[in-house]
């Protein structure tokens, strides 16, 4: 299946860790890139027939062609919102609706009352990504955390970019981003914008006292539309969520627990982006389910991380602490496209190799299959993500791997620097 108009099989196989592709690529392997990007928007050159990010139906942000607008029918869970133009909510036969960021005559958006939404919206970025390697872009959301400039999101919202702009909703500065670290196990990024001052930060609460049925909010750049974020309101339908995450076209997968999972509109573009109560504050980060970044559970489901797991994480990263899952700095890359082994052994497979990279140097080819890195075996794309990632750009490592006619061959090679994971 296709991701406005993308193909998923050059998206995902890019390797899971940089690189998107190459298999170190970003620190390796983007395990056939796990598909985190599926709650980013993504642009390639074949989508041109939809809007810019055009989701569900061609040239906007509805739910299908004659569908509600993003908002439209949302139900004033913070206010009236919801139901017609006059309250934020309306359908769209090109799917933007009304709802689509317009503020409703009784002070909402979406649902979601203009007390909570100007409390937040100049605390959030908009992120947009060019995947240089993929020749595509995606989108994004990102909360600002201190005033000079350091921007939480999710992970995948960031993987596999060679370049990264964001844009302060509180005073309309764009400014060039770059990755202080990510944790790609649980799905966070830290972002530090270049030159920023005087930024207004997110309030943070606590999602420890989160009950089911509670009223919260989703709000984020929905369709990486970009402008005023879009709110939505929903309910907290369970806690302490487990679920797995992975890729639909190598089954990469990543275990992500402890989530709150939420009844509630999240759509590609929300991602990063806050969870909050009643009050404005933030309670979790965004994650949403799209295209090739499937749950194994119902893809209608939404989830979000609970902020105390993003806040420790994010102290991390700033700390420099670095980790099985944690990775500091830039990203080491080796070069291929990899994908997995459909039941026929351990190991990744080699689908292509990237000219002038480290791999390319070194003799793999297409069809080859990596067996080992530095000694230790290598049982899948995501195994080689997990290697790949402990390295950095200069780091000489030793790469074994079987060719089709089932020779065994080494070589050393110096990574490359690659995109994030």
């Amino acid at each position: 299946m296709s991701f406005n108009g993308e193909s998923p099989k050059s998206r995902n196989v890019l390797l899971r860790g940089a690189l998107i592709a190459l298999i170190a690529v970003i620190a390796g392997v983007l395990a056939g890139h796990f598909v985190w990007s599926a709650s980013t928007t993504k642009l390639s050159p074949a989508s041109s027939s939809f809007g810019r990010f055009g989701y569900a139906g061609p040239g906007g942000l509805g739910s299908g062609e004659s569908g509600a607008g993003r908002y439209g029918s949302r139900g004033g869970l913070f206010g009236p919102g919801g139901g017609s133009d006059e309250t934020g909510g309306g359908s769209s036969e090109n799917g933007s609706g009304s709802g689509e960021g317009g503020a409703s005559s009784s002070g909402s958006t979406g649902g979601v009352s203009s007390s909570i939404t100007s409390k937040v919206d100049p605390a959030l970025v908009d992120i947009n990504t060019d995947l240089g390697l993929e020749d595509s872009e995606a989108a994004g959301t990102g909360m600002v955390v201190t005033s000079t400039g350091e921007v939480i999101t999710n992970n995948h919202v960031i993987t596999g970019a060679t370049k990264i702009t964001a844009t302060d909703v509180g005073n309309g500065t764009t400014y060039t981003a770059h990755v202080v670290g990510y944790d790609y196990g649980h799905d966070i990024a830290l972002l530090q914008l270049e030159g920023a001052s005087g930024l207004k930060t997110v309030s943070f609460g606590s999602s420890s006292s989160l009950k089911v049925g509670q009223s919260i909010a989703t709000i984020g750049n929905a369709g990486g539309a970009g402008g005023t974020p879009s709110a939505a309101g929903g309910q907290v339908s369970a806690l302490g969520q487990s679920i797995t995450a992975g890729d639909e076209i190598d089954g990469s997968q990543e275990r992500l627990s402890g989530l709150i999972q939420i009844d509630g509109d999240l759509q590609p573009g929300d991602s990063g982006g806050p969870l909050v109560d009643s009050s404005g504050e933030v309670i979790g980060m965004d994650t949403a389910a799209s295209s090739t970044f499937q749950f194994e559970s119902s893809a209608d489901e939404g989830f979000a991380i609970p902020i105390e797991q993003v806040q420790t994480i994010a102290k991390e990263i700033r700390e420099g602490q670095s980790s099985s899952t944690i990775h500091i700095g830039a990203t080491g890359m080796l070069g291929v496209f990899v994908e997995g082994q459909s039941g026929q052994g351990e190991g990744a497979l080699v689908e292509n190799v990237i000219s002038g990279t480290p791999a390319a140097t070194s003799g793999l080819g297409a069809e080859d299959v990596i067996t080992a890195l530095d000694g230790t075996g290598v049982s899948s794309p995501t195994a080689l993500t997990e290697l790949i990632l402990k390295q950095h750009p200069g780091d000489s490592v030793e790469v074994s791997w079987r060719t089709p006619s089932g020779e065994q061959q080494t070589a050393t090679v110096t990574l490359a620097e690659g995109p994030p994971e």
